[in-house]
């Protein structure tokens, strides 16, 4: 069972709808008991480092999550903000993340290309698994003006070329993080969940 979470930021009727196309059992838990039921989780995310993270203490989701996470090693797959909560830091706020991942999310610093980096945008498979399996089609839909800055290098999975080379994608044990916007991103996204669900 897919836990959804809907912490009012992320479209979550378009998660919802992919899921339920791929007849991915999911719910959207409404309170801790609902989330114990669940084995996965799908943390979106649209907005500001800081908000996301007050937003998920105001559910009292940080205390769940870590026990759910760190402790008992359920999977989880952060979405563009949910990627970067998971780190320590970001430089767009000053509130602390999960901490789950060592990094700090930095700001493009770039004098020639837009920021936020909007659009379609390549992925380059750094490393291979089922995660990334049966995915033809290595372009995807970004929507951001940071990105994550990790210290380990071996959970990098895919990365994307926007002046510089950043991570887009990782997976450290059972914790996934993708920036880009699979919900956005048609076949390749829909497929990319179907395999996050299956693992």
């Amino acid at each position: 069972m897919i836990g959804l979470l809907d912490y009012g930021l992320g479209n979550i009727n378009a998660f919802s709808n992919i899921l339920k196309n791929l007849n991915i059992e999911f719910k959207i838990p409404e309170n801790e008991d609902d989330i114990l039921t669940c084995d996965k989780f799908i943390l979106p995310g649209v907005g500001s480092f800081d908000e996301a993270v007050t937003k998920l203490k105001s559910k009292n989701y940080f205390e769940i999550l870590e026990d759910d996470v760190i402790k008992k090693k359920k999977f989880i797959l952060g979405i563009c903000v949910g990627m970067q909560i998971f780190l320590n830091n970001s430089e767009e706020g000053s509130s602390l993340g999960l901490g789950w991942i060592d990094g700090e999310v930095k700001k493009f610093n770039i004098n020639k290309l837009r920021v936020p980096h909007i659009g379609w945008n390549k992925i380059k498979i750094i490393n291979k698994n089922k995660f990334l399996e049966d995915i033809e089609d290595h372009e995807f839909y970004f929507l951001h003006s940071y990105y994550c800055e990790i210290k380990s290098k071996d959970s990098i999975i895919t990365t994307t070329n926007y002046n510089i080379d950043f991570c887009s994608a990782f997976i450290s044990e059972n914790i996934f993080g993708i920036q880009f916007h699979p919900e956005k991103s048609h076949d390749s996204g829909i497929k990319l969940i179907n395999n996050f669900a299956k693992i």
